[in-house]
C-alpha cells in the first residue's frame, strides 16, 4: 500500500507551484503571451504545460511548506521574477509604440487614435501599425521561443530559494526603460527628418507666395510625405527591431542573475589595539 507523508506531498506541490508561478508571471506580462485577446484559460494551460516540462529539470526546491509564511514569500518572489522578465520584453514594444506616437504627431495624424486592449488606453494609428509589425517580427525571428529558453535558464541562474532577492534587479529594468525614448526616436527619425524638410519647404513657399492658403495644402502634403517615408523605410526597420529584441532578451537574462546577487554581510571595521597610556611623569 502506497503511503505518503505530508512532507512528501508538500514537496511535490512546491516543486510544481513555484516554477508555475514564475512562468505565469512571465506569461502575464510578456507581449504576445499576455495579450488581452488571449483567453485566460489558454494562458493557464500554457503555463501548466511549461511547468510540467521545466519542473523536473530545475534544482531542488527548498523544503518549505507552501502555505507557510516562508512559502508565500517564495511565491511572491517567483511572481516578481517572472513578471520582470516579461516586462523587459514589453519595454521593447513600448519603444516601437513610442516611435509610432512620434511619427503620428509629426505627420498631423495624432487625431486618428484607436483603443489599445494591451494598455487599456488610446494609441495612434501609426503606433498600432508599428506594434503589429513588431509582433510579426517577434514571431518571425522566433523571439518568443528564445524568451521561453531564457525563462528556463533563469531557474539555473536564480534557483528557487527563500533568500530575499537583491535590489540590483530593478536597476536592470530601469536601464532598459531608458532605451524607450532613444530607440523610439531612432526608429521614427526618417519620418521626422522628411517632415522637417517638408515643413521648411512649406514655410519658404508661404513666404514666397503669401496669398497661398497654406492650411488647405499643408495637411495633405505632410500626411502624404509621412506615409511615403514610412513605406520606404519600413523594410529597413528589420535590423533595429531585431537589435531591440536582443536587448530585451539579454536584459531578461540579466534580471535573474542580478536578483541572485547576495549582499555580503557588513564587516565591522577593525579596531586598532589601544596602547597603554604612558605613565605620568613623576611629580617634581
Amino acid at each position: 500500500m502506497l503511503t505518503l507523508t505530508s512532507l512528501e506531498i508538500n514537496a511535490w506541490i512546491a516543486g510544481l507551484l513555484w516554477p508555475l508561478t514564475r512562468i505565469l508571471g512571465l506569461i502575464a506580462s510578456a507581449p504576445l503571451f499576455g495579450h488581452a485577446s488571449v483567453p485566460n484559460q489558454v494562458k493557464l494551460i500554457l503555463g501548466v504545460l511549461l511547468a510540467l516540462i521545466i519542473a523536473p529539470t530545475i534544482p531542488a526546491v527548498p523544503a518549505v511548506d507552501p502555505m507557510s509564511y516562508a512559502g508565500l514569500l517564495i511565491l511572491v518572489q517567483e511572481m516578481l521574477v517572472g513578471a520582470a522578465m516579461g516586462f523587459s520584453m514589453r519595454l521593447v514594444f513600448a519603444a516601437v509604440e513610442y516611435a509610432g506616437e512620434l511619427a503620428s504627431s509629426t505627420m498631423g495624424f495624432g487625431f486618428a487614435s484607436f483603443f489599445d486592449p494591451t494598455t487599456q488606453g488610446r494609441s495612434a494609428a501609426i503606433s498600432q501599425f508599428l506594434s503589429m509589425v513588431a509582433t510579426m517580427a517577434f514571431l518571425a525571428v522566433n523571439a518568443h521561443l528564445v524568451l521561453l529558453a531564457a525563462l528556463s535558464e533563469s531557474f539555473v541562474s536564480l534557483p528557487i530559494s527563500a533568500t530575499p532577492l537583491s535590489l540590483a534587479a530593478p536597476l536592470e529594468l530601469a536601464r532598459l526603460g531608458s532605451r524607450i525614448f532613444s530607440a523610439g526616436l531612432q526608429i521614427s527619425l526618417p519620418i521626422i527628418a522628411a517632415l522637417l524638410i517638408t515643413n521648411v519647404a512649406l514655410g519658404i513657399l508661404t513666404r514666397a507666395a503669401p496669398q497661398l492658403n497654406i492650411f488647405s495644402i499643408a495637411f495633405p502634403i505632410t500626411l502624404g510625405v509621412g506615409m511615403l517615408t514610412l513605406s520606404v523605410s519600413l523594410p529597413y526597420l528589420n535590423t533595429p527591431i531585431q537589435n531591440l529584441f536582443n536587448e530585451g532578451i539579454e536584459a531578461g537574462r540579466r534580471i535573474p542573475r542580478a536578483a541572485a546577487q547576495r549582499v555580503p554581510p557588513a564587516v565591522p571595521p577593525a579596531v586598532a589595539p589601544q596602547r597603554p597610556a604612558p605613565a605620568a611623569a613623576a611629580a617634581q
